[in-house]
């Protein structure tokens, strides 16, 4: 009887455990992506809803994210992207140099970046010592206040290029941030979520702004909180995340070399 009972202890203290009280946690992998220098980022302007094309040093940001992503195994499985042109030839660039350049892209208008409205295609300096620098600044880093709005002839011009494929939307004459999150955060429930949940690395290569948006979204930030944060270009921000779809690290973790 002893040593069936010695038997039975040791049993006990081996065994494994049952399959069904084992939880399996699973982490979901998001990288943000701001474009490479634009040629209006170059010049100083108000580039907003403006398609300008990407700078030789924006092309070398670009390739070197893509290089980071594959040297740290950040491979996406698929992206995601805006319709203005400097966000598309970035995540093209950063896909080619992570050997990635065949995985589907879906663009969306709701990624743009804040449309400026009148201010697209002035200079911040010259705009700043017209209306001064407090002004300016309020209409930069508000969360809630737009610049003035573009003229019609403006937008009428901008339509012929806006490329939205939903004929009941109506491009914007102008917006806040606060209106960035609102077209932001659609997208982020219906289209990348279930991208995250079905288990896929996902890349959003888009604009400072709509980042800004979507980091708000992520990280529960305050409106104080977001109009201080700045997302420098080419610099890729790693997300993971839990079963809830909570960030393990608040902020993620910014790829630099």
């Amino acid at each position: 009887m002893v040593g069936a009972s010695v038997y039975k202890t040791a049993f006990t203290l081996l065994r494994i455990p049952s399959r069904t009280n084992t939880k399996i946690t699973m982490t979901f992998k998001l990288i943000l992506l701001r474009h490479g220098q634009s040629t209006w980022n170059e010049k100083n302007l108000f580039t907003g809803w403006e398609d300008v094309g990407i700078t030789q040093n924006g092309c070398a940001e670009a390739t070197q994210a893509g290089a980071l992503l594959k040297r740290h195994n950040h491979l996406p499985d698929l992206s995601h992207t805006s319709l203005l042109r400097r966000a598309i030839t970035t995540g093209n660039i950063v896909l080619d140099s992570s050997d990635r350049h065949w995985i589907p892209v879906t663009k969306s208008w709701r990624l743009n970046e804040r449309h400026y409205g009148a201010l697209q295609g002035l200079n911040k300096k010259t705009t700043a010592e017209k209306y001064g620098d407090e002004q300016v600044k309020i209409w930069r880093r508000s969360y809630d206040v737009q610049p003035p709005p573009m003229s019609d002839d403006a937008y009428q011009k901008q339509n012929e290029y806006t490329r939205l494929q939903d004929q009941s939307i109506q491009a914007p004459r102008t917006e806040s941030l606060e209106d960035v999150v609102a077209r932001v955060e659609p997208y982020w429930k219906e289209c990348i979520i279930p991208d995250l949940r079905s288990g896929k690395t996902v890349l959003v290569a888009a604009h400072g702004n709509s980042l800004r948006a979507l980091v708000k979204i992520i990280d529960c930030l305050g409106d104080e909180e977001v109009v201080e944060l700045n997302i420098p270009t080419g610099t890729p921000i790693v997300y993971e995340f839990d079963d809830s779809l909570r960030p393990v690290v608040k902020g993620g973790k910014w790829l630099q070399e």
